[in-house]
């Protein structure tokens, strides 16, 4: 494998195109860029992507990849979290290396955030 081969986008299933773009652009300050009606683009610090119009869920109960936010103040994004649509699915729990709970977005995807604070 080259050095030069990396991770470079990830897609992830959307039931609700426009409640799950608002929800990340309030939270995480994502900017979207759209294709069409069933498919958007974001742009974030560190990562690029694509939201997809499914039915499906992205979840680690059924095997989905688990992607993990940093933040330096866990309380302040999961309130964040909550006043947006988010609900918490694990609370906040210690962890080698620091702190982190889980959550859903309003299309149902899961993700994690962690601080070493």
């Amino acid at each position: 494998m080259s050095k030069d081969t990396l991770i470079n986008y990830v897609e992830l299933p959307c039931r609700d195109l426009p409640a799950t773009k608002a929800f990340f652009a309030a939270v995480f300050n994502w900017t979207f860029t759209d294709y069409g009606p069933a498919y958007v683009e974001f742009h974030d610090k560190g990562i690029v992507g694509g939201l997809y119009q499914s039915e499906l869920a992205s979840v680690t109960a059924n095997g989905a990849a688990l992607l993990v936010f940093y933040s330096p103040d866990l309380a302040t994004t999961q309130q964040r979290i909550e006043a947006n649509g988010g609900t918490i699915i694990k609370p906040i729990f210690d962890f080698p290396g620091g702190r982190r709970f889980h959550f859903t977005e309003p299309s149902g995807n899961e993700f994690a955030v962690w601080s070493d604070k």
